[in-house]
């Protein structure tokens, strides 16, 4: 069985997240985007993470290589939502179902409390069922559901809203 460890994410990270990205870009109504990203494109939105303060975070197997990434930020730009971040968790398609999600979401978590959040925000696809249930599993509550909002695949989509209170 591999073992997975977390560290913080480093520049030459971003060219294997890249793939992780573009294969639920491509594959799945997990990210809203039909294009898939460029390097320069993953590489902007983990600096931009970062010069924010939020975590950007990595599970890397026995190997070294890329299990998965995590982070969160701002939810809306306004103060009165200062206290609420939304996540995003992605794994490679090979490692789905294998662990990696969970140990990603708990060190967001973590990290979420310490920085004094709290509420924890995820959108998740209303059809995907499986990261519906993992959020459940987490704690999570299915907050709200918005239908038709966003469009992939040549269908409508709709998005349920789940919420982790910190405290």
């Amino acid at each position: 069985m591999t073992a997975f460890s977390l560290r913080n994410v480093a520049p030459a990270d971003y060219a294997e997240i890249l793939p992780i990205y573009n294969d639920v870009v491509a594959r799945s109504t997990a990210i809203y985007s039909d294009d898939p990203a460029t390097l320069g494109d993953i590489e902007n939105y983990g600096q931009m993470r970062l010069s924010e303060g939020f975590p950007f975070i990595v599970a890397v197997d026995d190997d070294g290589k890329i299990a998965g990434y995590g982070t969160y930020g701002t939810f809306r730009a306004r103060p009165g939502y200062r206290y609420t971040v939304e996540h995003s968790v992605h794994i490679r398609p090979d490692l789905r179902g294998a662990g990696v999600g969970s140990m990603l979401m708990g060190e967001l978590i973590k990290l979420a409390k310490a920085g004094g959040y709290h509420i924890m925000i995820g959108a998740v696809d209303a059809q995907n069922e499986g990261s519906l249930r993992f959020h459940d599993r987490l704690g999570f509550t299915r907050s709200a559901r918005l239908d038709e909002i966003g469009r992939k695949f040549g269908r409508w989509l709709d998005v349920v809203f789940v919420t982790l209170n910190l405290d």
